[in-house]
C-alpha cells in the first residue's frame, strides 16, 4: 500500500493524473454545458412561435448555470495545474477569449430579460442573442483546439517571458475553421437530441430532423479533419528532455517537427484508436436512437461521441499541451508545464474529495428536473417561466 501511494503521488504520476483531470473537466463541460450551447444555437430555427421558443428556453433554463460551473472549474484547474499554459493561452488567444466571454454574457441576460416585455422585436432580439451565446463559444472552442494541433506561434525568452507572435485572424485558418465546424455540429447534435428528449409535438419532430442533419455534418467534418491531420499537418515530437520528474522548464528540451507525429501515437498505442471510434460510433448510435424515438439512449450515445472527440484531440497531442510553431523548443508539455510537486499533491487531494460531490449533485439535479416541457405548461405558468 505504501509503495502504491508513493507511486500515485510521485511527480510523474501526478502530472499524468492532472492531464486526465483536465480532460475529464473538458468532457464534463462538453456533455453538460454543451447541450445548452447546442440548444441556444438552435433556438431561432426550431421555435416557430413565441411559445415554442419559450419551451426551448425553459428546457435548459433551470440547469445552464450549474452546467457552466464545469467551464469555470476547467479554467481554474488549468490556472493551478498548468500556469504556463494558462498565461500563454490567455494572452495569445485574448481576443478569441474576450469574444467568447461576450457571447456567454448574452446567455444570462437573454434568459432573464427576454420575456420581460411582450414586444415581438424585443423577444426576437434576445432570441438571436441566445443564438450567438450558444453558437459562437461552440465554434471558438473548436477553432482553439484546431490551432493547438497546428501549433501556436509563441516563444519564451531566456527569462521565461512568453511572447505571442500571431493574430486573431491567424487563428481563422482553414483547418482551425474545420475544427470549429466539428465542435459546433457535434454540440448542435447534442443539443438537438436533448430537445427531442425534453419536448413533445412539433418541436420534438424538428429536433429529430436536426439530429440527423447535424450528425451528418459532424461525421463528415470529423472524418475530413482526421484525413487532413494525417496528410497535411506536421506534428511535434520530443527529441530530448530532462525527464518526466524533472522541474518544469519548457526550454530544457528539444522538439522537432514530424509530419507523422500525431498519427504515430495510434501506431505506438493502438488502444488510442478507441477514441475516434467512440466519436464516430457514438454519433451513429445517437442518430439511430433518435430515429427510433429513443432520445434518452441517444443522449448517452451523443455524450460518448463528445468524449471520443475530446479524447482524440488529447491523445493525438500527448504529451504536448500547447505546441509552439514559431519555436518548437518552447512547446509546453505534460512534463514541463505543470506546477510544483507539492501543489499538484494538494490539488489532487482536494479534487478527490470535491469532484465526486460535484458529480453527485449534478446527477441529483438532473434526476429532479427530468420530464418534458410543453406549450401548455408555458401557458399555465406564464409568469413563473422564462
Amino acid at each position: 500500500m505504501a509503495e502504491f501511494a508513493a507511486f500515485l503521488l510521485s511527480y510523474e504520476t501526478l502530472r499524468v493524473i492532472w492531464w486526465l483531470f483536465i480532460g475529464i473537466l473538458l468532457i464534463g463541460f462538453a456533455i453538460t454545458d454543451g447541450f445548452d450551447l447546442g440548444v441556444g444555437a438552435l433556438l431561432p430555427f426550431l421555435g416557430r412561435t413565441d411559445e415554442e421558443r419559450r419551451v426551448i428556453i425553459n428546457v435548459i433554463g433551470p440547469t445552464w448555470e450549474g452546467n457552466q460551473v464545469w467551464f469555470v472549474l476547467g479554467g481554474g484547474a488549468v490556472f493551478a495545474a498548468w500556469p504556463a499554459v494558462y498565461a500563454t493561452a490567455f494572452s495569445g488567444f485574448f481576443i478569441a477569449l474576450i469574444l467568447t466571454l461576450f457571447a456567454l454574457i448574452l446567455r444570462p441576460v437573454g434568459f432573464d430579460y427576454r420575456s420581460k416585455l411582450h414586444d415581438p422585436r424585443w423577444r426576437n432580439f434576445w432570441d438571436w442573442g441566445l443564438f450567438v451565446g450558444g453558437s459562437v463559444p461552440a465554434l471558438v472552442f473548436g477553432v482553439a483546439f484546431g490551432n493547438l494541433l497546428l501549433g501556436v506561434p509563441f516563444h519564451f525568452d531566456a527569462d521565461m517571458r512568453s511572447y505571442y507572435t500571431g493574430s486573431f485572424f491567424g487563428l481563422l485558418n482553414p483547418f482551425g475553421l474545420l475544427a470549429g465546424i466539428v465542435s459546433l455540429s457535434m454540440l448542435v447534435m447534442h443539443g438537438a437530441i436533448y430537445l427531442q428528449l425534453r419536448t413533445e409535438g412539433d418541436i420534438q419532430q424538428r429536433a429529430q430532423q436536426m439530429v440527423a442533419l447535424a450528425t451528418k455534418v459532424f461525421m463528415g467534418a470529423f472524418a475530413l479533419a482526421g484525413v487532413w491531420l494525417l496528410l497535411g499537418v506536421s506534428g511535434y515530437r520530443l527529441e530530448s528532455f530532462p525527464g518526466v520528474d524533472a522541474p518544469s522548464n519548457p526550454l530544457a528540451k528539444t522538439v522537432v517537427r514530424d509530419g507523422w507525429a500525431w498519427a504515430m501515437q495510434y501506431v505506438h498505442h493502438p488502444w488510442m484508436l478507441l477514441a475516434p471510434i467512440m466519436g464516430f460510433g457514438g454519433a451513429a448510435l445517437a442518430w439511430r436512437c433518435s430515429q427510433q424515438q429513443r432520445p434518452g439512449r441517444g443522449f448517452i450515445a451523443s455524450s460518448l461521441a463528445l468524449a471520443g472527440v475530446i479524447l482524440t484531440a488529447g491523445f493525438s497531442l500527448f504529451p504536448f499541451i500547447m505546441p509552439s510553431s514559431s519555436d518548437p523548443n518552447s512547446s509546453l508539455t505534460v512534463w514541463d508545464a505543470t506546477s510544483s510537486h507539492l501543489t499538484l499533491k494538494w490539488m489532487f487531494g482536494v479534487t478527490v474529495v470535491f469532484l465526486p460531490i460535484v458529480l453527485a449533485y449534478t446527477s441529483w439535479v438532473f434526476s429532479k428536473l427530468r420530464g418534458t416541457i410543453t406549450v401548455a405548461q408555458i401557458r399555465a405558468a406564464d409568469k413563473a417561466m422564462y
